[in-house]
């Protein structure tokens, strides 16, 4: 009898342990398959366990790409949280035949999405204090605002007229700038303590917000394609969290990029589904469920969250949601599903309902492995 009592007893606790799970608002208990370490383990391991550029076809790769470089960044960040010695190991030395053997795949920094390469070996000298890599990675920083002493001087001219205004000479005015743009220059701040990094990057933010938000806080794919496209918009979510987080109080233009935050994060607010997640096509229902933008959404809620920029009450609950869903398309291989292909703008509603899912592409491992960082971040 008092061993069936037990039994009884057990039972209510494992099912009042579910209910809790199931009605708990904050971010630290989590079911089992939501768990942050584990995601974390798995989704960093797979990426180890990748060869370079995997998301692209088979062929050998030319370079390493950005969507490489966020997953790396990511993965480095989660074995930073997560003291594990072991994963960054695995990453740095990873990283070191970049330097000979495998030295034909650094790029060259003459655009954004080459540029943000340096984000690695700067994240690499942070936690390891290796000399080349910081040497290398502020190279890829500096050339931001240095324009390529080989390029024709009709090129030239035309790069001058964005450094005469304090911008780099890479501006373009597209919404995944505000990522690849603000994150080295962020890391280069953090790592040498010059000011000068991330003021620029602050002021290159508000040129962007005001060239190119709109109204409802969220951004067009490019002015000839009206869309709001969701990774296209994760890009800004995440560029303004990764640059708030560095930014002092005292900076100048602080307060319109926080300003510009929240107007944007209020209205994902209002787009987010019942799942818990955003489409494709942010304002469009019909659309269907993309993870990589929604990963990053979800990124730039928790940074909020956690950095005090969004109330807490009213924004765990968006968190939680969306995270328990986006784990829901991980497989047990770490690889997450429902992945938008590499997107060029088009001003053609349908050609974004018809890009195609992918699975374990590195645009969406990568804010899986940041949203996992952002969880364990005390």
């Amino acid at each position: 009898m008092k061993q069936f009592c037990m039994s009884i007893l057990l039972g209510i606790g494992v099912c009042m342990s579910l209910c809790a799970f199931a009605q708990s608002t904050d971010l630290v208990n989590w079911p089992a398959q939501a768990d942050p370490r584990l995601i974390g383990d798995l989704v960093a391991q797979r990426f180890v366990a990748s060869p370079h550029n995997s998301f692209k076809p088979p062929a050998p790769p030319k370079n390493i790409t950005y969507p490489e470089v966020c997953a790396w960044y990511g993965a480095l960040k989660y074995a930073e949280v997560s003291n594990d010695q072991k994963l960054l190991t695995q990453l740095t030395q990873r990283f070191m035949p970049l330097f000979d053997t495998e030295k034909h795949l650094v790029p060259r920094p003459w655009h954004v999405d080459f540029s943000v390469f340096g984000t690695v070996p700067l994240e690499i000298y942070l936690q390891t204090k290796n000399k080349k890599c910081y040497t290398m990675g502020m190279r890829f920083a500096n050339a931001q605002w240095s324009i390529p002493i080989d390029s024709p001087q009709v090129v030239k001219d035309g790069y001058q007229k964005f450094l005469d205004k304090g911008l780099t000479w890479q501006t373009r005015y597209w919404i995944d700038d505000m990522y690849m743009i603000t994150m080295i220059q962020s890391k280069a701040f953090q790592v040498t303590g010059d000011q000068h990094y991330i003021d620029r990057a602050a002021h290159e933010m508000v040129v962007y917000l005001d060239t190119i938000q709109k109204e409802n806080g969220l951004f067009y794919h490019a002015p000839d394609a009206p869309f709001f496209w969701g990774r296209g918009n994760g890009w800004m979510a995440a560029g303004m969290s990764e640059l708030l987080s560095s930014l002092k109080k005292d900076n100048p233009n602080r307060p319109k990029i926080l300003a510009a935050y929240r107007k944007m994060i209020t209205s994902l607010k209002k787009y987010q589904r019942p799942d818990g997640l955003w489409g494709q096509l942010i304002d469009k229902p019909e659309s269907w469920v993309e993870t990589s933008g929604s990963a990053m959404f979800t990124y730039a809620i928790i940074m909020g969250i956690r950095q005090g920029w969004l109330d807490t009450e009213e924004y765990t609950p968006i968190a939680r949601k969306a995270w328990i869903a986006l784990t829901g398309y991980i497989n047990k291989d770490g690889d997450i599903s429902n992945v938008c292909e590499g997107t060029n703008r088009k001003n053609d509603y349908q050609y974004y309902l018809d890009r195609k899912q992918k699975t374990g592409d590195m645009h969406g491992q990568a804010p899986i492995l940041w949203c996992v960082y952002a969880l364990l971040k005390r």
